[in-house]
């Protein structure tokens, strides 16, 4: 439908797409506060309970998924409601800047901006800085995953209490990997779209999606030096049963490399950062589906959270696809196991 609208000149695939994602505008909720400001320059839209608290409530800097291209405050508004709501915490939902028009590291700019704006005004919100958490899904979660990172060896602010990660994507070395083979064609994001929209955010284009799909854009020393954390070895065998064949791997080509290089720059692939600074990040909470080419880059970077000695709570929807948390209450939409994700979520931040 969205390439009749580009052919017909109406509207691009983008604009399209945004439109249909919009969401709609909800009503008053009885029980939060809820106000749009700019932190640093950046729209946020802040949820704060109505209800009076016994101390400082807990802070979740939110980041929405949409593949770094699509998403806004409306489109997470129900999510960010029932978070707030269920948790009993102030919510702060960031606009990034989108792709393709700003391309990185606008919107993890913006997140980290906006991030650090609220930790140094958590009193004006009476949210205790023991208990910040960053939290996001798909590009949000990776995007939660780089400030997490970022903020992790900043000693002038609050350190994070935790980063909570739905179905992060966190890698694009690899499209290769057993939940990108199994998974190729299963909505809402198929093989292709995870390398588009990846190539969308970093050059604000789609040149070489082939190559990059085939693994042609990584050099061979550096294919070696990063398979320690990037490799099918590190994905426990349950989750290879449904087929995987190991692949050739293909010719390096170094001029579809010069165009995509930053792919290895941990801002933009969290997957990739050192030791040293993984081994400093809060305590974790993973979500992944079982149905999700996105699954092992959070099985993967679960690994190198506990190798490193962080504490991680991992919920692995079993019936789960891509997508799912973010259909929570979507046009008369629920997903039962979407659902039961959230709700993990919000046990999660009780904990905290």
């Amino acid at each position: 439908q969205g390439r009749i609208l580009e052919k017909t000149g109406l509207c691009s695939q983008i604009t399209f797409g945004r439109y249909v994602r919009q969401g709609r505008k909800l009503g008053l909720d009885p029980k939060l506060f809820i106000q749009d400001l700019q932190f640093k320059e950046v729209p946020v839209r802040v949820y704060q309970p109505k209800a009076t608290s016994n101390g400082p409530r807990r802070g979740i800097l939110f980041f929405h998924g949409g593949g770094w291209v699509f998403g806004s405050l409306d489109t997470y508004e129900k999510v960010c409601r029932y978070l707030s709501r269920e948790s009993d915490s102030v919510v702060v939902s960031v606009q990034y800047r989108l792709a393709p028009e700003h391309k990185y590291p606008a919107a993890y700019e913006d997140c980290l901006n906006a991030s650090q704006h609220f930790l140094q005004h958590l009193q004006h919100y009476g949210v205790d800085p023991a208990r910040v958490t960053v939290c996001g899904d798909s590009a949000g979660g990776n995007l939660a995953a780089a400030v997490s990172q970022t903020l992790a060896g900043r000693s002038d602010l609050p350190r994070l209490r935790a980063q909570i990660l739905i179905y992060p994507g966190l890698q694009a070395l690899d499209f290769n990997l057993p939940s990108y083979q199994q998974n190729r064609g299963v909505p809402l994001l198929f093989r292709e779209r995870a390398a588009f929209f990846a190539l969308l955010y970093l050059n604000g284009d789609a040149l070489h999606m082939q190559e990059v799909l085939a693994g042609s854009h990584i050099p061979p020393d550096m294919r070696l030096k990063y398979r320690k954390w990037v490799s099918p070895d590190n994905i426990p065998e349950e989750f290879k049963v449904r087929g995987v064949k190991p692949l050739r791997p293909t010719d390096f080509i170094a001029e579809v490399y010069e165009t995509v290089k930053r792919f290895c720059e941990p801002n933009l692939c969290p997957l990739l950062a050192e030791d040293s600074v993984v081994h400093q990040l809060p305590e974790s909470f993973i979500l992944t589906c079982e149905y999700d080419v996105l699954r092992d880059d959070g099985l993967l970077y679960k690994k190198r959270l506990e190798d490193n000695g962080v504490r991680v709570t991992w919920y692995h929807l079993e019936d789960g696809f891509h997508g799912i948390i973010s259909l929570y209450d979507y046009c008369g939409f629920s997903f039962p196991s979407g659902k039961r994700g959230l709700d993990r979520v919000v046990n999660f931040l009780k904990s905290l």
